[in-house]
């Protein structure tokens, strides 16, 4: 008898390798070698087939990511998909999800047009998943959703959802600095929806990422971009951020372990800066210094409200120059990579990788700065700054 090509179990092809007149004496060995360490019992009692992992394994996890059309999600969908998981990606534009097929072999990306203000679709999504993420944000308000929209009602047919059909587990990605009496709304609308999700699924994982920076974000492209050159706090904002990749593996082991159930994750860098620091770092990566131009915030309010809702395209808000005057805070309650056996990578590691494009023809080929050039530059700076 031919072998399967592709098996659930790591046992499996192994019975077909019997010999019919020894198998019923072998039998009984194999399954107890093989059968019980292939299933796990999740938190709440369910049976997963678990595998071995590869991007065509067969069996393991459903899980459902709201927002993975977003920043944040190409790199959790690919953590699960590349492992053999069933990834269901719901989504409301066409071309925003066309990227994540490949994430994952045929068959383990599936796709379902979404609502967030129709239940039934959200419900769809939900209901044959072991796990859900709620990556779901908006940085500022829209003609269609505000804030309020995205940030508590929508997490709130969601996590109804979650709890109607009994899902096993439910990570929500709430914000750095999410308090219910922020005087932002951004950071306030989180904080009411992280008390929703756990008023109705206490068993709720949030998680609260600091500023990410990776590819296409908005963190170090924003300050290389030409366009950047208003400023309303002298830029001394205070952040600690955080490398996205890093956030996607520490939600990955969330779902492997149980024990982060009903637990809050501030995920964040392991170096502080304040957003001139941030600045410095990008001018010289990219070998050109970005003037800014600081407007005073009472004037710069009432310009980026009416520009955001006349101008169609992404061009700020009122409640971004708000965030401008709040440093990121950390809880120290809280669990951080530490918690999961993540060690976080430094910004000035990957800066290099992620601004290369912003060089000019002159400077683009230039290899990062090496260790001995920091070294020298710092002690050159240290001789000026004694003087």
């Amino acid at each position: 008898m031919v072998s399967p090509l592709r098996c659930a179990r790591s046992g499996a092809a192994l019975t077909h390798q019997i010999p019919q007149k020894t198998r019923a004496a072998t039998l009984p060995v194999v399954f107890r070698r093989y059968l019980n360490e292939d299933v796990r019992i999740t938190r709440t009692g369910k049976p997963i087939l678990t595998v071995s992992g590869g991007r065509s394994s067969l069996g393991g996890y459903t899980a459902t990511v709201f927002g993975a059309t977003g920043f944040l999600g190409r790199y959790i969908v690919n953590r699960l998909a590349r492992q053999g998981c069933t990834v269901v990606i719901p989504f409301r534009e066409e071309m925003a999800k066309r990227h994540l097929k490949v994430t994952g072999d045929l068959g383990r990306v599936i796709f379902m047009e979404m609502d967030l203000r129709n239940t039934a679709s959200i419900e769809e999504s939900v209901r044959h998943s072991d796990i859900v993420y709620n990556l779901i944000g908006r940085d500022y308000p829209t003609k269609n959703f505000t804030l309020e929209d995205v940030h508590v009602e929508g997490t709130e047919r969601i996590v109804e959802a979650v709890a109607k059909y009994d899902i096993d587990r439910f990570v929500h990605v709430s914000s750095h600095n999410a308090d219910k009496n922020s005087p932002s709304e951004f950071y306030r609308t989180k904080g009411l929806g992280e008390e929703v999700v756990r008023s109705i699924y206490p068993e709720t994982t949030i998680v609260r990422p600091g500023p990410m920076f990776g590819f296409e974000d908005r963190l170090l492209n924003r300050l290389a971009s030409p366009s950047n050159v208003i400023t309303s706090n002298w830029m001394q904002e205070k952040l600690w951020p955080v490398h996205a990749p890093d956030v996607g593996m520490a939600l990955e082991r969330m779902l492997h372990d149980d024990t982060t159930a009903a637990e809050t994750f501030e995920l964040y860098g392991p170096k502080g800066y304040t957003m001139a620091e941030i600045s410095d770092i990008v001018s010289k990566e990219v070998f050109h210094k970005r003037r800014h131009v600081n407007i005073p915030k009472r004037l710069m309010k009432p310009i980026a409200h009416y520009m955001n809702k006349y101008i169609w395209w992404p061009v700020g808000s009122a409640d971004e120059v708000e965030r401008e005057f709040i440093d990121h805070t950390v809880d120290p309650k809280a669990k951080t990579f530490e918690d999961l056996g993540i060690t976080p990578v430094t910004l000035e590691s990957k800066v290099f990788e992620y601004l290369k494009g912003y060089r000019s023809e002159a400077y683009y080929d230039l290899p990062p700065m090496t260790e001995r050039e920091k070294r020298e530059e710092k002690k050159y700076l240290h001789v000026l700054d004694d003087q």
